[in-house]
C-alpha cells in the first residue's frame, strides 16, 4: 500500500515561501492545485497554491506579501518533472497570470476521460483508485478568508495529498491502453494555451433559441442579450461580486427573447431577483425601450454575408464525414473518439485539410502516431471535400 504525507506545512511569508521552493526543487514528481474566490469577487485572485509530494504537503498563501508563486518558476517550468494536476484547464491560467507556465504536466482528469472512464472527478478516482474519500464541501467556499477555517485548510490539502500517486496510477492505465502519447500530446496543448485569464466576460455567447424567432428576431435577443451583459459587468464590478450573481446567463436570455415592457414583467423573467428589480429594473426597461425602438425604426441590422467571408460550401460534408471516420477508427481501435482525433485537432483538420502527409505533420498536437496510424486514411477522406467557396 502506498504511503501518503501527513499535515500540511502553511506558507505564509517570504522566508517560507523561499525554503519551500528549495524543498520542491529536489522533487521529480509533484501535486498541484489552485484555490481562488471566483464565487465571491468580480475579477478572482489566486488565493492558495497547493503543491504535495511524496513527502510534504505545502500550503502557499498567496494573498501574503512575498509569497510568490514565480518562486516555483523553475520546477513548473521544467518538462522533466511531472506535475499531477486534475482539471488543469481552470488553474493554468491563474498560474500564467502570475507568471508561471506549467510543462511537464499530466491531467488526471483528462486521462481519465480519454480512457473512457465513467466517473472522472477527483473524488470519485480517489475512492475508486485508492479507497480514500475526499469531501467536496468546500468547492464553492471563500478561499479569501483569513484566517482559514480548519474544514477548508484540510480540504484543500487533500487536493493535492494523493495526487502524486493517483496520477501515477492513471498514466500506468494510459500505457496499458495504449493511449499515453495521445494524453500527453492533450496535456501539452492545455499548457500551451493557457494564457493569463481574458476580461471578465470576455468570453460571453448568449444562448437563444434556434427555433420560433425570425431572423430579425433572434438579432433582435442577441443585441439585447450583448447589452445586457455589458451593463451586468458595471453592476457588478461596483459591488464586486460575480456577474452571475447579478444577473444570470439564464436571466439575460429569458429577458433578452421575452423583452418585459415594466418592472412586474420583468421580476417574472427566469432567474431575475426581485432586489435585482427593485436595483437595475428601470436602467434595464429604459435599455429594452431603446433597442425595440432602433429595431422598429430598422436601425439594427444583422451582418452581411459578404462581411462575413467566403463561405465553405463543403464544410459540413467535410465535418460530418470527419465525425463518421473519428467514430470508426475509435471503435476499431476501442478507445474515445477524442483519442483518436481531440475536438481541437479536429477543429483544425475541418478548417485547413492538410494536402500531405507533412502538412498533416505540421497540424498542432497531432502527434507523430497518429500519423503513422490514420495519416493516408486521413488525407482521402479530406479530399473528398476540399474547401470551396
Amino acid at each position: 500500500m502506498p504511503t501518503f504525507p501527513q499535515g500540511a506545512q502553511d506558507v505564509v511569508d517570504s522566508p517560507g515561501a523561499q525554503e519551500a521552493a528549495r524543498k520542491l526543487d529536489a522533487a521529480q514528481e509533484l501535486a498541484v492545485d489552485v484555490e481562488a474566490d471566483a464565487m465571491h469577487a468580480f475579477r478572482a485572485r489566486l488565493c492558495f497554491l497547493q503543491v504535495g509530494t511524496d513527502e510534504d504537503v505545502f500550503l502557499f498563501d498567496t494573498l501574503q506579501p512575498g509569497v510568490e508563486p514565480t518562486l516555483l518558476a523553475p520546477v513548473m517550468e521544467d518538462p522533466q518533472r511531472t506535475k499531477f494536476f486534475h482539471a488543469a484547464s481552470g488553474d493554468l491560467p491563474y498560474l500564467a497570470e502570475a507568471g508561471v507556465r506549467v510543462q511537464g504536466l499530466f491531467d488526471t482528469h483528462r486521462a481519465a476521460t480519454l480512457l473512457g472512464w465513467p466517473k472522472v472527478g477527483l473524488a470519485d478516482l480517489a475512492r475508486e483508485r485508492l479507497g480514500v474519500e475526499l469531501p467536496k464541501e468546500h468547492q464553492q467556499s471563500d478561499f479569501s478568508l483569513r484566517p482559514l477555517p480548519p474544514g477548508m485548510r484540510d480540504y484543500i490539502a487533500n487536493d493535492v495529498r494523493y495526487l502524486v500517486e493517483l496520477g501515477r496510477q492513471v498514466r500506468e492505465e494510459c500505457r496499458k491502453a495504449d493511449i499515453l502519447e495521445e494524453v500527453l500530446l492533450d496535456c501539452q496543448r492545455m499548457c500551451d494555451e493557457a494564457v493569463a485569464r481574458p476580461n471578465v466576460g470576455a468570453d460571453f455567447k448568449p444562448k437563444l433559441p434556434k427555433v420560433g424567432l425570425t431572423p430579425a428576431q433572434l438579432f433582435l435577443a442577441n443585441t439585447l442579450a450583448q447589452a445586457l451583459h455589458r451593463k451586468r459587468l458595471e453592476w457588478a464590478e461596483a459591488e464586486n461580486v460575480p456577474m452571475g450573481r447579478m444577473l444570470s446567463n439564464m436571466a439575460i436570455s429569458d429577458i433578452a427573447v421575452k423583452p418585459p415592457g415594466n418592472p412586474k414583467e420583468l421580476a417574472r423573467a427566469a432567474g431575475v431577483r426581485g432586489a435585482f428589480v427593485r436595483a437595475h429594473g428601470d436602467e434595464v426597461l429604459a435599455l429594452v425601450r431603446e433597442l425595440l425602438e432602433k429595431s422598429r425604426r430598422g436601425e439594427l441590422k444583422p451582418e452581411s454575408d459578404e462581411q462575413k467571408g467566403p463561405r465553405d460550401n463543403n464544410r459540413r460534408k467535410r465535418e460530418d464525414a470527419l465525425k463518421g471516420w473519428r467514430a470508426e477508427k475509435a471503435t476499431a481501435r476501442k478507445v474515445t473518439p477524442s483519442v483518436v482525433l481531440p475536438n481541437p485537432v479536429f477543429d483544425a483538420l475541418l478548417s485547413r485539410p492538410p494536402a500531405s502527409l507533412d502538412e498533416l505533420r505540421a497540424v498542432p498536437y497531432i502527434g507523430e502516431k497518429r500519423v503513422q496510424l490514420y495519416g493516408e486514411s486521413l488525407l482521402a477522406l479530406l479530399a473528398q471535400h476540399p474547401v470551396q467557396g
